[in-house]
């Protein structure tokens, strides 16, 4: 979603005659998107300030100016503390209100001060220019935004506001645009993507019948989601994994935790069981179905045994690929003011444990891929020369050595001929 609200910001600044440049030296205006879902991702930002504010000093001494906003969920969360602690930041702006960029930067320009916008609300993307640069083969659509879970370890509610979905028509000619910049596949985004209830004449629609509807764009070959909550799947969203060749059969759904003890104190509102309910359920409308999961290790009061039946559940499921952390207390949160907290070296102690079995289950299914031959989108250059990387279908990075043929921005049938704990080698068939 930061790189979407990325490619928005790019577009906001564009109308105001500026266009993109790719390092700081040179830059008239750097803004740092930033994420605050975990404490050590606040505290890099302040550290990348300073790196900006050395090369701000440096156009200083020729004359010249630099203005530096910091936008997104740190932005929102810390507002006018941004400027006690990094005072050459010229602009702050949430995660809402980024199209109050224009004219943040002209405040600043004009009265040589600070400038700080942190409304939330549902507007955010009625405020946004339309056009915008072709993303590529692969590209972001966000369609849902905010959250009304409350997790207790979460700080999305109060970053980037209270749910809200885009409507029909506008996604659809998002798509449009998007697929005729060369696009092939399209990631729809949300904090809760499959909470989606956009409208069509009146009537509500969820992602399951969003997806069958993007789905008869021509042109369009890819359609994947992220990220989704186990309350939030539904009917329509089963029978599109089933029935939709162009959904792919990879997902990514958190669950966390694989106690139940823990999963109510972070109030999650699902059991381990019904997430594997939801599992199987998947499984049965597409056999081939891969997973990927969020998990927090060490969340308060967690105990050995609470620890063990994560691992249990992580076994039991058979995951692809997993993210995982160990909590990260986020001030404001419940969470945060829990007893129980779990010892640093105990949390990682456990989440070493724990990403060694997602790692056996990665090279296992990787390995079970080897001699496959599967469609790839090809979509970036790898470090070696002519190399290029696509993506498979279960989300697996694919490098190929393609010659003289042009692939790039293409989806090619490849056998894989290597398989590496975190990639696939493959030739083209």
């Amino acid at each position: 979603m930061n790189i979407y609200d990325s490619i928005k910001m790019a577009d906001v600044m564009r109308t105001q005659g500026y266009e993109e440049w790719h390092q700081p030296e040179g830059a008239d205006m750097i803004i740092l998107n930033t994420c605050h879902i975990r404490e050590r991702a606040a505290e890099k930002v302040y550290s990348e300030l300073g790196r900006i504010n050395k090369e701000k000093n440096k156009r200083k001494k020729n004359g010249e100016k630099m203005i530096v906003a910091v936008a997104g969920c740190v932005a929102q969360a810390e507002g006018e503390e941004i400027f006690r602690r990094a005072p050459y930041v010229d602009v702050v702006v949430g995660s809402q209100s980024y199209s109050s960029l224009p004219d943040l930067v002209g405040k600043v320009q004009r009265d040589s001060g600070h400038a700080i916008n942190l409304e939330l609300h549902d507007k955010k993307f009625d405020q946004l220019p339309e056009e915008s640069k072709p993303q590529g083969a692969s590209a972001c659509l966000s369609i849902q935004e905010g959250c009304d879970k409350f997790c207790t370890f979460c700080v999305v509610p109060y970053t980037r506001g209270a749910e809200y979905s885009r409507n029909v028509p506008e996604i659809y000619r998002e798509a449009i645009r998007l697929v005729a910049g060369g696009a092939k596949e399209i990631t729809l985004l949300g904090q809760n993507v499959n909470a989606y209830h956009g409208e069509l004449d009146g009537k509500t629609w969820n992602l399951g019948m969003l997806i069958n509807h993007l789905a008869k764009i021509d042109g369009l070959e890819r359609i994947r989601y992220s990220t989704s909550h186990p309350r939030d799947m539904h009917e329509e969203l089963y029978e599109a994994h089933g029935l939709e060749p162009k959904l792919m059969p990879f997902l990514n759904l958190p669950v966390q935790s694989g106690s139940n003890k823990i999963l109510s104190a972070m109030n999650r509102k699902h059991t381990r069981d019904e997430y594997f309910k939801i599992i199987e359920r998947l499984r049965k409308s597409r056999p081939d179905m891969q997973f990927s999961s969020d998990f927090i290790i060490g969340f308060p009061g967690e105990t050995e045994q609470d620890f063990a039946d994560t691992l249990d559940l992580a076994k039991t499921v058979g995951f692809s690929q997993a993210y995982s952390f160990t909590y990260s207390p986020r001030p404001g949160t419940p969470g945060a003011d829990m007893e129980n907290q779990v010892p640093e070296e105990v949390k990682d102690e456990r989440l070493q444990r724990f990403q060694a079995l997602i790692r056996e289950q990665q090279i296992a299914f990787n390995k079970s891929c080897d001699g496959m031959i599967m469609p790839v989108l090809f979509d970036r250059e790898g470090r070696r020369d002519e190399q290029l990387i696509g993506k498979s279908p279960y989300m697996q990075s694919v490098h190929v050595m393609p010659g003289n043929e042009d692939i790039f921005g293409k989806i090619r049938h490849v056998k894989i001929v290597k398989t590496m704990p975190f990639s696939l080698a493959g030739e083209l068939v």
